[in-house]
């Protein structure tokens, strides 16, 4: 009983969980700090060589640029599910990501996946 109950905290901490949220790609052990947050364990340049495998950047832009900041903006490419885009951005050394949540479907999914 102790192991599955073990098991079943592992399974279900930030950690674990942190491949993907609201079906948006994150790197391998990425932690989450937040709702939707999450801090990058590799650098600025290994972020987004990881996120130019999976998303393509033709259709990324650039949201700020300025000393000690870094940010640029990924659309979710098929448009579809529960989320936008990302946010990537780098202050203070540290990489963060946020998964920009699709507002329109967040509520109705809730109520949805309440029901069941």
């Amino acid at each position: 009983m102790r192991r599955f109950a073990l098991a079943l905290s592992f399974a279900a901490s930030p950690a674990a969980l942190a491949d993907s949220d609201l079906g948006a790609s994150l790197p391998d052990n990425a932690r989450q700090v937040g709702e939707h947050r999450y801090k990058s364990p590799i650098d600025w340049e290994g972020t987004l060589k990881y996120y130019k495998k999976v998303y393509s950047p033709s259709t990324w832009r650039s949201v700020i640029n300025q000393p000690g900041v870094k940010a640029v903006h990924i659309p979710n490419p098929s448009g579809k599910g529960e989320w936008l885009g990302l946010n990537v951005y780098e202050a203070n050394d540290e990489v963060r990501i946020y998964v920009v949540p699709n507002e329109a479907l967040s509520g109705r999914d809730a109520r949805s996946r309440s029901k069941k």
